[in-house]
């Protein structure tokens, strides 16, 4: 049995991360500061089914707080990794409140990272994103391409943090796996994403609003394969960056139009003015993982709308409450 320490562990990835350990029969210590950046019921739900593992033992506190950290080091000693699923992870809020995108996304990494430094913790893994590359990259994207032109505050924080690994690592020889991550979905996800809104308003009747004409692309990467993939990158590798992507890509408006075969009801479109903020398209190239993890996806895109859909009908009672606004 390992240790591990996951941050944001109520969230949407972090969570199915930390059931995924748990079930292998690891001992889990989790960390999350419920920041109300949206509904917190999903996090208590989350963490509902998190808690019942004896296994398992929760902070509700932040990785900005160097103090609670130091505390938690002292508490569970013999940590093997630390796993950084922690972060404010909204491109369009990113511009309206930068600041604490880099407090979390960077200051929490820094702060993780002396943990490991100073407490003879060997491995780190560090969450990072799709929307690192920009506009102008190539279709599939493999991890050499430019990464150095981020379009927000949200995809630069985590560039910084990307760097800051890699200073840890070439200082200190800490194994660094950094995954960026494509378009997570799946069920109990965030409700400021495009499948839970889609779900939502398709099934309470509400207009659907897309932002542009609708055929902006996205590769969607289901949840279980995110989770599978990340744990794999617990693996000895010294500094590497992974990409974690879906091998189908699709555009907003055909991906409306599964919502709609799935919930058996025909969505009300609504278009309205591109957001600066977006992105065009993404699409990664996986060959990296398969190599080096022996991962590639393995939900269909199908297969992970119907799991989406399944999800939001057995809990519609507080579900169709929470705002995606």
């Amino acid at each position: 049995m390992s240790k591990y320490l996951v941050t944001g562990a109520a969230g949407f990835i972090a969570s199915k991360v930390c059931e995924d350990l748990l079930a292998d029969g690891h001992q889990v210590i989790g960390i999350d500061n419920f920041d109300p950046v949206y509904d917190l019921r999903i996090k208590e739900w989350r963490l509902k089914r998190l808690s019942a593992n004896q296994n398992f033992s929760f902070y509700r506190q932040s990785i900005c707080d160097r103090s609670v950290l130091d505390i938690i080091a002292r508490n569970h000693a013999g940590l093997d990794a630390v796993i950084n699923l922690a972060a404010k992870a909204s491109v369009r809020d990113s511009l309206t409140d930068p600041w604490s995108y880099y407090d979390t996304n960077l200051t929490g990494t820094l702060n993780l990272l002396e943990i490991c430094r100073h407490n003879n913790i060997k491995k780190f893994v560090l969450a990072s994103t799709s929307s690192i590359y920009g506009e102008n990259a190539p279709y599939p994207t493999p991890e050499t391409a430019d990464s150095s032109h981020p379009l927000q505050p949200y995809a630069a924080s985590k560039k910084a943090a990307e760097t800051l690994c890699h200073s840890y690592h070439f200082l200190y020889g800490l194994d660094v796996t950094v995954v960026r991550y494509f378009t997570v979905y799946g069920p109990a996800g965030r409700p400021h994403m495009s499948m839970f809104r889609f779900n939502k308003w398709i099934t309470e009747g509400t207009p659907v609003r897309i932002f542009g004409d609708g055929n902006q692309t996205r590769g969607f990467t289901y949840l279980d394969d995110i989770s599978r993939g990340t744990i794999l990158a617990i693996n000895e590798l010294g500094y590497e960056i992974i990409n974690l992507g879906g091998h189908e890509s699709i555009s907003i408006n055909d991906l409306i139009t599964k919502f709609e075969n799935a919930i058996g009801k025909q969505a009300v479109r609504e278009y309205e003015p591109a957001h600066p903020a977006d992105m065009s398209a993404s699409w990664a190239d996986v060959e990296k993982a398969r190599t080096l993890l022996g991962w590639s996806p393995k939900f269909t895109l199908d297969q992970g709308i119907r799991e989406v859909v399944r999800w939001y009908k057995e809990e519609n009672s507080w579900a169709s409450q929470v705002s995606v606004e």
